[in-house]
């Protein structure tokens, strides 16, 4: 048994949500440890998506950029029926985060970039082929009991808060005897993972293909790479499912042969519905598929994780330098369960419309969607609906409700600097005209104030009626006022001064 090493925050799992928690904790100059049981990126492709706003979270860690040129940005996605005929066409419309609205993607080179960010900062330690056995609350830590898998000797690490990135089989959610509540689907799933070798018609675009007899998800993915998800039907043998000649008389029913693809791996998979009952234990919080998991159809799974590491992450930050109590720490529950119940529930939806088994009433849905889909401006609108729901949080640490609050506000260039940037991660205050009532004491706690005037940004406060807000580290409406009212005061016991980096 080794000695005992202290940390900041430990990591549990390397996945995208560990990896993003481990760029955006570096970043803030936490001492950060990561243990991961595997001794290198998992090489199986799982997430194949992902979106705007999680773009403009890797952004923040100064990663975007690198991730995009390896990503197939904003391809046509299509609802089609048994003769191949789409009854929904369209693409997923933006909603101004200064990023493609949707991102294909191929998880293990999005991991290998995560983690060579991760490299960058000497303050965070990884250690592979490490696995948590025991996490322990304490008064002021946790104690986390390591087993060096290449040794077998152990090691006992302390860190005043564990975030648990381990998996949907979390071994940290069963030791905290967290109950992970919802359903497993029954039907069982075939994921065909294939490496392009001659293009084919439609092979740049995502088509689910709603055929009552066999469902079939068919999904490009970048770097030379594509993807068939369809179900199993009745009692078929798993070992049959994924033999080479189900596979091929499967993708051959879709016009693709041998010569378009060579077939890099078939697996067999159930689709989940659950979250934790808790996603806090003292200093332990559960993070991405260990606290939430959810079906495939939205390509939300990875990308909610990734939004719990930007929401967890600066709070950590701000309780660990004594700028905020422990207790903002309970926000992090309130604004993310309720978000990822949405996501959950809209993906649930996608899924019931692509895998309609009746077929009376599959040609209902294609005459009546393929109607609908004709009138203009009908899809847009009904992204709304059945796509990723709002950037907002409707509860967590906020002001006094206004329209404008607990929105995460768009991201324009201002004078030729995407807003994120210019903003740098620290609390702001934005105001399209005067300062308002009550911005000394923003500014005596060390807050800067910036006025704006870029169009889109000015009319979107005006159509939450704002004329001035002021935004969390994570681009979340704080506080928002109106012409002529005041700005409410920050909130106590937040220290600002120190959490901006200015002189205390």
């Amino acid at each position: 048994m080794s000695s005992t090493d202290t940390y900041d925050v430990a990591v549990i799992g390397y996945g995208p949500t560990g990896a993003t928690a481990a760029n955006l904790l570096g970043q803030m100059g936490l001492k950060v440890l990561v243990v991961e049981r595997d001794p290198d990126i998992y090489s199986r492709a799982r997430a194949i998506s992902t979106d705007e706003e999680v773009l403009r979270i890797w952004q923040s860690v100064g990663l975007a950029d690198r991730l995009q040129r390896d990503m197939l940005p904003d391809r046509p996605v299509a609802f089609v029926d048994a003769d191949g005929r789409p009854f929904i066409e369209t693409v997923i419309h933006g909603r101004g985060c200064g990023h493609p609205s949707q991102q294909f993607l191929y998880q293990p080179a999005v991991d290998s970039v995560l983690r060579e960010g991760v490299a960058r900062f000497g303050n965070v330690e990884v250690l592979l082929e490490h696995e948590c056995l025991r996490v322990a609350n304490r008064a002021d830590d946790a104690e986390l009991l390591l087993a060096d898998l290449r040794t077998d000797m152990f090691k006992r690490v302390t860190a005043r808060y564990v975030i648990a990135s381990d998996g949907g089989s979390s071994a940290t959610r069963g030791v905290l005897g967290i109950g992970y509540s919802g359903r497993t689907y029954g039907e069982r799933w075939v994921v065909i993972d294939t490496k392009v070798i001659k293009e084919w018609d439609a092979h740049d675009r995502l088509r689910f293909h709603c055929t009552p007899t066999r469902p079939t998800v068919d999904c490009p993915t970048p770097l030379g790479h594509h993807r068939w998800e369809y179900p199993a039907r009745g009692r078929e043998d798993e070992k049959d499912l994924v033999s080479d000649e189900a596979v091929w008389k499967v993708l051959r029913e879709q016009g693709v042969t041998p010569d378009h693809v060579q077939i890099l791996r078939a697996v067999v998979y159930s689709h989940h519905v659950r979250v934790a009952d808790r996603w806090r234990v003292g200093r332990v919080f559960l993070a991405g598929d260990a606290a939430h998991a959810m079906p495939p159809w939205i390509g939300q799974g990875m990308s909610a994780g990734v939004r719990d590491a930007a929401n967890l992450c600066w709070k950590l930050a701000a309780v660990l330098r004594g700028q905020a109590p422990d207790a903002l720490l309970d926000s992090y529950e309130a604004e993310r369960k309720p978000h990822v119940t949405e996501v959950t529930r809209r993906a649930v939806l996608v899924g019931r419309v692509i895998t309609e088994r009746r077929p009376w009433l599959a040609a209902i849905r294609n005459h009546v969607v393929r109607a609908v889909t004709r009138i203009p401006g009908a899809n847009a609108a009904g992204q709304k609906f059945w796509w990723i729901p709002d950037a907002r949080y409707a509860d967590g640490f906020f002001a006094a409700a206004h329209p404008a609050v607990g929105w995460q506000i768009p991201q324009p260039t201002v004078g030729g600097v995407p807003l994120d940037d210019l903003l740098g991660g620290d609390w702001t205050l934005l105001h399209t005209g005067a300062a308002p009532l009550g911005a000394a004491a923003w500014a005596e706690a060390g807050v800067s104030s910036l006025r704006v005037s870029e169009p889109s940004l000015v009319r979107w406060l005006y159509d939450r009626k704002a004329d001035a807000v002021v935004l969390r580290p994570d681009g979340f409406v704080y506080a928002a006022t109106s012409s002529g009212q005041p700005i409410p005061a920050p909130p106590a016991g937040l220290n600002l001064r120190t959490l901006t980096g200015a002189p205390a």
